[in-house]
C-alpha cells in the first residue's frame, strides 16, 4: 500500500563545507510523483539518500505514512530494510547471472511470499513494464532500456510504500530515455505508487512529476506543479534553470501589487510582472524565456525594435539572436520556415505576464 512522505527541516552536514541539505521541507501525498530537480551538487540526491536511510541526517524529521523513520532529535533511525521502500538507481543494478524473471522474483523470496502469489505478482509486474516475453531471457542479453525496466520491476513487485528513483534514465541514449520517460509515468500511475524522483533534466521533471521541487545549494527554492514552476517561478534561479535564459537589468519606476514598470539602462521601459516584492527605485532583473518573445508583432504593451544578429535554423524551429534593450537576447520561434534574415530590423513584443521581474541580487549572469 502506497504511503505519504513527509520531510521536515531536513539538514545533512558533512564534516567539511556548507550543508549538503539545508532546512528542506516538503510533503508527497500518497500516490503522487514528486521530482527533485537541480544542478549537480544541489543536494537532491543527498535528500533522497536520507529518505532511503543510506545517509543519516544531521537534524530534521522524515516520516513515511504514519511512521517516523528518521529523527535525530528523537533518537529515531529506522534502517533502510525496514522502511518498506523500493529503489531504482542510475546504474541498472541487475544480477547478471540471472534471468529477467529470477531478478524480479528475488525480493519476494526474502519476504517469504507463497509460490502462487509470487508467480502472480511477477507476471503482473512484467506485463506492467512490458517484459512478459523476455521473462526467461538472461538480463545480459537485454538492451540498456530493458535492463532498467527489470530494475524497475524488481522494485515494484513487492509493492513498497514508497519508490525512490535516482536519475534512472541518465545512462540511456536519447531515444530510449524519451521512450522510457513516457512509460515510467504511466507505470507508476498504474500502480498508484508514491514516488520521489531525482533528476537534473527539466524535460524529465515536467513529464514525470505531479510536483517539482527545484533545489540549489542544499535549499529547496520552490515546490509546485510543473505549470507553476514554468509560469510562476519563485525566484530568478528557478526561472533561469527552467529555461528563462534572457536576463535584462533595470530599475523599478512604478509598482502596484504584482505589476510594475522596469526601466532598462537604455531608458526603455517594460511593463512587468513582479514575481517578488519590489519597491520603486529598487534594482531589478527581468527574466525572459526565448519562446515568449514574439518577433514581427506590435500588438502588446511591450513593443520594441530589434536587429537580427544571428539565425540558427533547426528544422521545426528557428533560434535567433537579437540586439534589443541594450542586450543580446535569444528568441525561439516554432515553424519550419525561418522568417527573418540576419541584419534585418524587426519589431517584437513581450507580454507583461511573461515579463518576470525579480530583485537584482548581483549574483546572476550579466553581459
Amino acid at each position: 500500500m502506497s504511503a505519504s512522505l513527509e520531510v521536515r527541516n531536513l539538514k545533512k552536514q558533512f564534516p567539511t563545507g556548507r550543508p549538503a541539505v539545508d532546512g528542506v521541507s516538503f510533503d508527497v501525498p500518497a500516490g503522487e510523483i514528486a521530482v527533485l530537480l537541480g544542478p549537480s551538487g544541489c543536494g537532491k540526491t543527498t535528500t533522497l539518500r536520507c529518505v532511503a536511510g543510506l545517509e543519516h541526517p544531521t537534524s530534521g524529521d522524515i516520516s513515511i505514512g504514519d511512521t517516523i523513520v528518521s529523527s535525530p532529535e528523537k533518537g529515531v533511525l529506522v534502517p533502510p530494510r525496514r522502511r518498506d521502500i523500493g529503489m531504482v538507481f542510475q546504474s541498472y543494478a541487475v544480477w547478471p547471472h540471472m534471468t529477467v524473471r529470477q531478478n524480479v522474483i528475488y525480493p519476494l523470496k526474502h519476504r517469504k511470499t507463497g509460490v502462487a502469489d509470487a508467480d502472480k505478482q511477477v507476471a503482473e509486474t512484467l506485463e506492467l513494464v512490458g517484459l512478459t516475453e523476455y521473462a526467461s531471457r538472461p538480463v545480459v542479453a537485454l538492451s540498456g532500456g530493458q535492463m532498467q525496466r527489470v530494475a524497475l520491476a524488481r522494485s515494484l513487485v513487492y509493492r513498497p510504500q514508497l519508490l525512490l528513483l535516482d536519475e534512472p534514465l541518465s545512462n540511456l541514449d536519447a531515444k530510449l530515455r524519451l521512450r522510457l520517460r513516457d512509460d515510467l509515468r504511466r507505470i507508476l500511475k498504474a500502480t498508484g505508487m508514491t514516488a520521489l524522483y531525482v533528476t537534473h533534466d527539466q524535460a524529465e521533471a515536467v513529464v514525470l512529476g505531479d510536483r517539482i521541487g527545484v533545489m540549489r545549494d542544499g535549499k529547496l527554492l520552490q515546490m509546485a506543479p510543473p505549470y507553476d514552476i514554468y509560469n510562476k517561478p519563485a525566484d530568478i534561479f528557478v526561472a533561469n534553470f527552467t529555461g528563462a535564459t534572457n536576463e535584462v537589468p533595470g530599475v523599478v519606476t512604478a509598482a502596484q501589487g504584482s505589476e510594475g514598470v522596469i526601466e532598462t539602462p537604455t531608458g526603455q521601459r517594460l511593463a512587468a510582472s513582479l514575481m517578488q516584492p519590489l519597491a520603486v527605485g529598487a534594482a531589478a532583473r527581468i527574466a525572459l524565456r526565448p519562446e515568449n518573445i514574439s518577433l514581427g508583432r506590435t500588438d502588446a504593451q511591450n513593443t520594441f525594435e530589434a536587429r537580427i544578429v544571428e539565425r540558427r535554423y533547426q528544422g521545426t524551429q528557428t533560434v535567433y539572436d537579437i540586439e534589443a534593450l541594450g542586450r543580446k537576447l535569444e528568441v525561439l520561434e516554432l515553424g519550419t520556415a525561418a522568417r527573418f534574415d540576419v541584419g534585418a530590423t524587426v519589431p517584437f513584443t513581450i507580454p507583461q505576464q511573461v515579463c518576470w521581474a525579480y530583485p537584482d541580487t548581483g549574483t546572476v549572469k550579466d553581459e
